[in-house]
């Protein structure tokens, strides 16, 4: 298997968080929303709408951010994912959950709703982590999640950094590469082409993403996003998600780190 839910991973953050207000006059509001650094979001909300904080949640503080979910493959992913959580009602994805129950807490519908959106197309394949921020918080979602989708506890760890490689390094990396056949179809790799490379030690398998994505999908022909598989070259089990971001380590340039306010996304995410 490939890195845990544990574990730092190469490449940007991309999380959905649930927030709890503590203040006694509002207490047990909820508030959820996008973050690429969940410490500093959660400042910025306690700050006030001075400090970046939402309109929603400044002067009600102090909130505290008890569950995130990350592991998002893109922040549009992400901020899809945010705005169904946001408005279940109008996402044709959760058409099956039901409005909020009499008497039913605000925090235990919002975790009732995404106890179904774990489940539900197309966020039940992709490699998310669902993570406990305040343990004391936490309760047994129902339905629980996949059994891909670990539960983890504390902080996110740092975000692992892809080494640098010097531009004659991979000149030279490119030459001896020039012919290098896809081991699936055979065909040679374009320059412009990533492949997919297993990571575990001695094995060669380099292969097109469409190909390895229809090797793993033999035994589940109805869907079109692997979930995992077993590697064609050394046997050993690979998560489609670990593979998608071992491929990406020093592909991507570094973006500042802002937050993306839900507001200007609204017409684009309705999912």
């Amino acid at each position: 298997m490939g890195p845990t839910g544990g574990a730092a991973r190469p490449g940007r953050f991309f999380g959905v968080y649930l927030l709890y207000c503590l203040n006694p006059r509002h207490r047990g509001r909820v508030y959820v929303g996008f973050t690429v650094n969940p410490a500093r979001r959660v400042q910025q909300h306690n700050g006030g709408r001075r400090k970046g904080g939402a309109w929603r949640t400044s002067g009600r503080g102090p909130w505290e951010m008890v569950l995130i979910v990350h592991g998002f493959p893109s922040a549009v992913a992400a901020l899809r994912f945010e705005w169904a959580w946001q408005h279940p009602q109008a996402s044709r994805r959760l058409a099956h959950v039901g409005p909020r129950l009499r008497g039913e807490a605000t925090f235990a519908f919002h975790l009732r709703v995404l106890a179904h959106m774990l489940r539900a197309p197309p966020w039940a394949r992709l490699p998310l982590t669902l993570r406990w921020l305040r343990a004391d918080f936490r309760q047994d979602l129902c339905p629980p999640p996949p059994p891909h989708v670990p539960l983890a506890f504390g902080p996110p760890p740092p975000r692992a950094s892809a080494p640098r490689r010097r531009a004659a390094d991979t000149e030279s990396e490119l030459e001896h590469d020039a012919e290098t056949r896809c081991t699936l179809c055979a065909r040679v790799l374009q320059d412009e082409e990533d492949p997919l490379c297993c990571p575990h030690p001695g094995c060669s398998l380099r292969a097109h993403v469409i190909c390895l994505a229809e090797e793993f999908l033999q035994e589940e022909p109805g869907q079109l996003l692997p979930l995992e598989g077993q590697c064609p070259g050394c046997k050993n089990s690979l998560l489609w998600g670990d593979l998608i971001w071992l491929c990406r380590m020093g592909t991507e340039e570094e973006e500042e780190d802002s937050e993306l306010e839900e507001e200007h996304w609204t017409d684009m995410l309705e999912i």
